[in-house]
């Protein structure tokens, strides 16, 4: 038993590391994508591909799928929130907002999950420090925007679509705790990103993105990479990561994204690394480290669960 426990151990780890650098590199990735494809669509196709992928691996490996419609439109609306809600609104939001930018943002998705895990869960109560973690986290967040404004990099109405992915990240990582369906990880997975895929498709294809599709080799790259190693894996790994831990916990891969996401950005697109920026970075940071270290309860390991809470 304490072999087993310690190879899940090792194993939860390693795929929040790969959830760490791997999620870090597609805001560059993204970035990149959107600036020859409408974002919708670029959203829709990476995720339906990437579903049909995982749906097919499941199926010729003879993995168990749900046994009830009911379980389908649970973890249907798992994917709708965090990739249709989540990741569809920072891929439109980063047609204009810097790569590094949105990274910061979205490591606000920790401090939504505190705030949700509290009111909606009734569970985890945020302690004085808690909430002194989450004041500090927005106000670092009011820093980045209002101290970045006048340059390219950011705007109001981008980071209030950021705020919002975030928070649509939070809820479905949230939600998927509240239910426990039939059925292996790699099936949910997939059906949360075909349901995801089918929906930002069609919300694509409904305002008019199929006339301005533009294929080009640096598009249809960083779609593959997306594909591949954003959803196929990296998904894979956080939704692994979830059944294991608690979300507000495996919501910590935010505190490596963002530094992976900056060092990209610099390096590959030229993005510049203001004073404002790294101070920033620091005090969203901080209030993320903060509001963990406030909730103590959170800080075990969840030991095989049989079922997937997803």
């Amino acid at each position: 038993m304490k072999d087993q426990r310690s190879k899940d151990h090792i194993k939860v780890i390693l795929a929040f590391i790969a959830v760490c650098i791997l999620w870090g590199s597609t805001y560059l990735a993204i970035r990149i994508g959107v600036s020859d494809f409408p974002p919708a669509l670029f959203a829709g196709l990476r995720f339906f591909t990437a579903g049909l992928l995982v749906l097919l691996f499941a199926k010729i490996k003879g993995m168990d799928f749900p046994v009830y419609f009911e379980e389908y439109k649970k973890i249907a609306v798992v994917g709708l929130l965090l990739l249709l809600g989540g990741n569809g609104l920072v891929v439109w939001a980063e047609k204009w907002v810097h790569s590094a930018m949105a990274s910061l943002m979205v490591a606000t998705v920790p401090l939504f999950m505190a705030l949700l895990e509290t009111a909606a869960l009734k569970r985890n109560s945020l302690s004085l420090k808690g909430w002194l973690g989450l004041l500090t986290g927005f106000s670092g967040v009011a820093l980045l925007v209002f101290s970045n404004a006048a340059t390219e990099a950011i705007n109001i109405p981008g980071a209030a679509m950021l705020l919002a992915g975030a928070f649509f990240w939070a809820s479905g990582s949230v939600y998927s705790k509240s239910f426990t369906a039939s059925g292996s990880t790699f099936s949910h997975i997939g059906i949360q990103m075909l349901a995801a895929g089918v929906a930002l498709c069609s919300i694509g294809i409904a305002v008019g993105e199929l006339s301005q599709v533009h294929l080009s080799p640096k598009g249809i790259g960083a779609m593959l990479y997306l594909i591949f190693f954003g959803s196929v894996i990296a998904y894979s790994c956080y939704i692994y990561v979830l059944q294991k831990w608690p979300a507000s916990r495996a919501g910590t891969y935010a505190y490596v994204n963002p530094v992976v996401a900056i060092l990209l950005g610099a390096v590959v697109l030229g993005e510049s690394v203001s004073p404002s920026i790294l101070l920033s970075a620091v005090v969203i940071l901080g209030s993320v480290f903060i509001v963990q270290t406030s909730k103590t309860a959170d800080l075990g390991i969840k030991t095989a669960p049989q079922k997937q809470k997803s």
